[in-house]
């Protein structure tokens, strides 16, 4: 297992894991996702991390999980400014790692969707570190729908609404944006459901691939949803989603 470490306004790690010896390998090499875990960008939830990189590694894609930098010490854009750095660090390590670097994705949960989301559609993403796919689960992608100005844990205290509609990935996506996979439940009292319908109809507008998935009930903050009916079925969606996307024709 390799430790990349990345620095930007502050410090990112990024961990990569790869296939099992059995594994089979594609002559252009593997599918890869890079993991950004969840935590309100306060923390980082750790069974949004290195679980979920062990279930792709049992799909056949191998992955990186990346610690990306919190508040307080670290505000928006160095949680961006990593990811993007990540995305830039993957391609750059895939052909040593037996990686397709044209099939790295991403997937994120809660917070860390929102910065999946953030680097997959946003307008200011260069080409080299937009994903060939992106996974979000329960994502906080409608920022200014927060209103927390007071104690904003992306932007810092005292955001303004101008700087949460900037970071609302609903009003700023572009047809750029990948293929995407989205699921959340409808009883999430933290993130609310809204947040990935309004995604999901800013996506479609723009004809991009977007593939939706609301479940009744499950919360919120749940990872991989083990032994959870019915959101635990997301793992075996998101899968065959994951291989329609990521197969060469």
């Amino acid at each position: 297992m390799a430790d990349s470490r990345i620095t930007n306004s502050g410090a990112a790690a990024l961990t990569f894991h790869p296939l099992t010896a059995e594994a089979p390998r594609p002559a252009a090499g593997a599918p890869a996702v890079i993991v950004m875990p969840g935590g309100g960008y306060t923390f980082l939830a750790p069974h949004e991390g290195e679980p979920v990189a062990q279930w792709l590694n049992q799909l056949g894609f191998a992955a990186w999980v990346l610690e990306y930098p919190v508040g307080p010490q670290d505000f928006h854009p160095a949680p961006l400014d990593s990811a993007r750095a990540a995305m830039r660090e993957a391609r750059s390590q895939a052909p040593g790692l037996g990686v397709d670097p044209s099939r790295i994705g991403v997937l994120g949960f809660s917070a860390g969707g929102h910065l999946a989301a953030h680097l997959a559609a946003g307008p200011d993403t260069a080409d080299e570190e937009r994903p060939a796919f992106a996974v979000l689960c329960y994502p906080a992608t409608s920022w200014h729908n927060f209103g927390q100005a007071d104690d904003d844990p992306l932007l810092g205290p005292g955001s303004t609404p101008e700087q949460r509609r900037a970071v609302s990935i609903e009003l700023i996506a572009v047809p750029q944006t990948p293929p995407t996979f989205i699921w959340h439940c409808a009883d999430d009292d933290t993130v609310g459901v809204d947040h990935a319908l309004s995604l999901t109809q800013r996506l479609a507008s723009l004809r991009v691939p977007v593939e939706l998935h609301v479940f009744p009930t499950g919360g919120h903050g749940v990872g991989l949803a083990q032994d959870m009916t019915p959101a635990g079925t997301w793992t075996s969606l998101c899968a065959q989603w994951l291989r329609r996307t990521t197969t060469h024709e």
